[in-house]
């Protein structure tokens, strides 16, 4: 995957959607972003945040492992900046509150070794 892909637009995921970044797929070079997804906000309700859970895990565990929760207002990836970071190499599952993003993506910044990654978050 190309480190970022605006070709179609993205998925959208409602709250206790799932979507996967990464499912099971070789390790991308450093500086990829795995699929970018909309936070649709229901008209008449007040901006509030949302919860974002987000889980990695490897086949064959890296030694060192980056992988960034990023959001942006505009689906630009210029626009993305991190929201929470994790480098646990055995993976692991985060929760972040008041995320109020309109879209969200897992990136990868740098690792050492491994061969597969499943990144997911949820809403």
């Amino acid at each position: 995957m190309p480190t970022y892909s605006s070709a179609n637009p993205p998925s959208s995921v409602f709250p206790g959607d799932v979507g996967f970044s990464w499912n099971n797929e070789a390790i991308p070079a450093d500086g990829t972003a795995g699929a970018q997804f909309a936070v649709p906000e229901p008209s008449g309700l007040a901006d509030q945040g949302h919860v974002v859970r987000w889980t990695s895990s490897f086949t064959g565990g890296p030694t060192a492992v980056n992988l960034r929760l990023q959001g942006a207002i505009a689906d630009v990836d210029s626009e993305y900046a991190d929201i929470d970071t994790s480098t646990n190499t055995a993976g692991e599952s985060r929760t972040v509150t008041g995320v109020r993003a309109r879209f969200v993506r897992i990136k990868k910044f740098s690792s050492t070794g491994g061969t597969n990654i499943t990144a997911k978050l949820i809403v």
